[in-house]
């Protein structure tokens, strides 16, 4: 490719403004007179999700086949950056074969509530881990030639409304929990591209939001790349532009290339704001470009081996009582539950991939230990939503001769969809009822969990062993089978807690809407309202249990100049090898601002042969002690006492020491008589519309369902279905969703499509209507008719 300013220089007003959107849903537009190719962006993230087929149509379900690698609730829950930096880097070998340019991943948002629909595709409740995860996925991807996309900034915490709805959160929390893990990826791993989210974040879109995309992304951060949007997340394509997001997806977006150059033309938007997303669109194809002409092959059966490497480091050993695991040799196994023969493996949504082969826990565990020695029966239906009288005797009959029983269970796939938030946190009716059954006939019951997120589990007293296995990917069922027969130790811990009821969970309510969602918690998230509140939980932030024990001791605090140096030493006083998860936490002893009680601010995984002892060394500068001090707008460490908390999970604290800092910055006044909620909280506490408008400081925007009269271009289509007109949107949006979803047969993906529709702007039909018509529908929809009549036959240029 030529030169960039070259080629800018060189393309005419229009052919920049085409630029700016995609050619097409994976695409974005060559320029074959300046030799500017057309490089292809696809779905991610645990795996290359290649369409086939025609890229002017999305299909969910038919894409080229690569590895499916754990997603990545199970990669956090490795805490091994080496091994994630090995993933990224063969998703990027994949993509280098496929000629994909970038993979359209990861996804960061903080997992704010147990219930989200899309926290199978997210690292962790804390953002610490979050952004560790996030940089070592995105240095090896691109340390292939391939981009990432760091997604979905910001604050995109919910799936219920999300093209719509506006998150509410006060300015602490947002720099400090929902923006930290995007803040640590972009300055140690400047991802190509980073993508902008649907919703609005305090009443601006992010699209819109200068503040996020420019002041804080560019300005602060220093992101060197372009901002793309999520696919249909443009809400006003020159405010945008002026925001600083730089291209649109998918394309072709018409409407908004009409709107550049006439706003170019009468002096509205700058040319030079134009030039500059050009350029930095030029760029990533320029970076992009060279994996077009080079081609290669990854090693299928590499990689295989990789995800089942993966996938044994991710899953967690929650409980083992009287050491049943791992299970001893010549036993007989009876393995019940359909997941045994039929994974769950992944989510679905945009992440949905065709793996390359699929393991099941059936063949691979028959291979280790004899298939004669196994027993099997399904145990449950497919959809597993109620109890079945006949399975569950067949499961007993095909136990009451094993030594031992193992159940697969989890969330079936209509349970985890991307566009959809969970209402509860309970397994299928019928997972439970059979875990039940079994456990009141058999002691020696151990359940392998196969789920994205936490669940509720009522009979965790029942049984004495259970694995988390997450959404292990393709390789994940031969991960499991090592661990059970003692192949692998377990060795992954969880990256958020598993509360033991929803209703000990701190956002409340989940999900929020119709317009807004109140982030009234503040900076209590995850184990930081557990902790802070003295909340019980089923299993804590960072747990994870191994066939062998570690001793920790010596922990050692050197002052340095722009923090502090910790050593401790560790020992696996067991006789297996195994790999422990150091975590080491700092809590400020008395603070002006209220503080959760302790946050995660370090961590080592280290491999220790028996009876083997090591020392960890670990550097905490200036920001593992800072809160933000909105007032002053910086990062500021209060002059007092810090206690070093290092343990083996949030609430298995082994070793503390303090250390006492000098002030950085200026503390600013707070008003703590005001804020009293947020500074003695227990497990009574419920924050109020009040106490939250104290802490944002202003009131809370008001949050009713939009009526006639209100409807704005805003106004998602299913709030228009109360009035004839809208109803017929609705069924228009339909019939052209229609023609560009090939799948529409896969009942998963029509759900999506229709929740998708039914929370879809009414801007959306910008893409099928001029904007003069556009306006004339929603003063129809007001009730305006004779004003909407003569805006829908007025053509958009005879308009002022």
């Amino acid at each position: 490719m030529n030169d960039i300013q070259s080629i800018l220089h060189n393309l005419t007003l229009e052919e920049k403004a085409a630029f700016c959107s995609g050619l097409n849903y994976w695409y974005l537009r060559p320029v074959d007179r300046l030799g500017v190719p057309s490089i292809m962006v696809t779905d991610g993230p645990h795996g290359l999700r290649k369409q086939l087929g025609d890229p002017t149509q999305v299909g969910l379900s038919e894409a080229a086949p690569a590895t499916c690698f754990p997603t990545a609730s199970a990669l956090a829950a490795t805490w091994n950056r080496d091994l994630i930096h090995q993933v990224g880097v063969a998703l990027g070998e994949e993509c280098r074969q496929e000629k994909v340019s970038v993979i359209l991943g990861p996804g960061v948002n903080i997992k704010r509530s147990p219930l989200g629909g899309r926290n199978f595709e997210y690292f962790s409740e804390d953002p610490y881990l979050t952004g560790e995860i996030a940089k070592n996925y995105i240095n090896g991807v691109q340390s292939q030639g391939v981009g990432t996309s760091l997604k979905h900034y910001a604050a995109n915490n919910q799936e219920t409304r999300r093209m719509t709805a506006d998150s509410v959160v006060d300015e602490r929390a947002l720099r400090e929990i929902y923006l930290a893990g995007f803040e640590t990826a972009v300055k140690q791993s400047q991802p190509w591209t980073v993508m902008c989210s649907y919703n609005r974040i305090n009443g601006v879109y992010a699209s819109d939001n200068k503040t996020l995309m420019t002041d804080i992304l560019k300005e602060e951060w220093g992101h060197e790349g372009l901002v793309v949007t999520d696919w249909s997340a443009m809400n006003d394509r020159i405010a945008a532009l002026k925001a600083g997001v730089d291209l649109e997806m998918p394309g072709p977006a018409e409407a908004s290339i009409d709107k550049i150059v006439t706003a170019v033309n009468s002096g509205e938007l700058d040319e030079a704001v134009l030039d500059t997303a050009v350029a930095r669109i030029l760029t990533l194809i320029s970076k992009g470009e060279p994996i077009l002409a080079a081609d290669y092959a990854y090693d299928a059966d590499a990689h295989h081996a990789l995800a089942r490497r993966t996938a044994g480091e991710a899953a967690v050993l929650l409980k083992n009582d009287g050491g049943i695991l791992p299970l001893p040799a010549n036993k007989k196994i009876a393995l019940i539950g359909r997941f045994a023969k039929q994974p769950r493996y992944q989510g679905a949504g945009s992440s949905f991939m065709t793996p390359t082969r699929l393991d099941n826990l059936y063949d691979e565990l028959a291979k280790l230990v004899g298939e004669e020695t196994l027993s099997y029966a399904p145990g449950y239906t497919e959809t597993g939503d109620a109890a079945d009288e006949t399975l569950i005797q067949e499961a007993l009959t095909a136990a009451q001769d094993a030594d031992v029983i193992v159940i697969c269970a989890g969330l079936t796939n209509m349970y985890e969809i991307e566009a959809l938030d969970r209402q509860h946190m309970k397994l299928p009716a019928g997972h439970d009822a059979l875990i039940q059954r079994l456990a009141a006939a058999q002691q020696n019951v151990v359940v392998v969990l196969s789920n994205g997120a936490p669940v509720e589990m009522p009979w965790v007293n029942d049984v004495p062993a259970i694995l988390e296995g997450y959404l292990g990917g393709q390789a994940g069922a031969g991960a499991i089978a090592d661990i059970l027969t003692g192949q692998v130790n377990p060795s992954g811990k969880l990256a958020e807690t598993f509360p033991i009821r929803l209703a000990d969970t701190p956002a409340q309510p989940f999900p929020a809407g119709p317009l807004t969602v109140e982030y009234r918690e503040s900076v209590y998230v995850g184990y930081r309202y557990y902790d802070t509140a003295n909340v019980a939980t089923l299993f804590p932030f960072g747990h994870g249990l191994s066939y062998t024990a570690f001793v920790y001791s010596d922990l050692a605090i050197t002052p340095a100049e722009d923090g502090a140096i910790i050593s401790f030493k560790i020992k696996n006083s067991g006789q297996t090898a195994g790999k422990e998860i150091a975590q080491l936490y700092v809590r400020d002893v008395e603070a002006t601002i209220f503080r959760p009680d302790k946050e995660l601010k370090g961590f080592v995984k280290i491999e220790l042969e028996p009876r083997e002892e090591t020392e960890v060394t670990l550097t905490l500068d200036h920001r593992a002690f800072a809160f933000y001090d909105v007032p002053g707008r910086n990062w500021v460490v209060e002059a007092g006492e810090f206690e070093i908390l290092v343990g083996a999970s949030s609430q298995d604290i082994r070793l503390t020491a303090s250390l006492a800092l000098d002030g950085r910055g200026v503390v600013s006044p707070v008003n703590k008589e005001k804020l009293a909620a947020y500074y003695d909280i227990t497990a009574k506490t419920a924050f109020s519309q009040a106490d939250f408008a104290a802490l944002l400081g202003r009131p809370v925007p008001p949050n009713q369902q939009p009526r006639k009269g209100t409807y704005t271009l805003t106004t998602s289509i299913g709030d228009l279905r109360d009035s004839f007109l809208g109803r017929q949107l609705y069924k228009a949006a339909k019939k052209e969703a229609g023609k560009t979803i090939v799948d529409t047969d896969d009942p998963i993906v029509n759900k999506i499509v229709e929740v998708s529709i039914n929370e879809a702007p009414l801007r959306s039909f910008g893409a099928a209507l001029s904007p003069s018509q556009v306006d004339g529908l929603l003063l129809l929809l007001n009730g305006r008719y004779f004003k909407g009549l003569l805006s829908m036959f007025t053509p958009s240029s005879a308009k002022k």
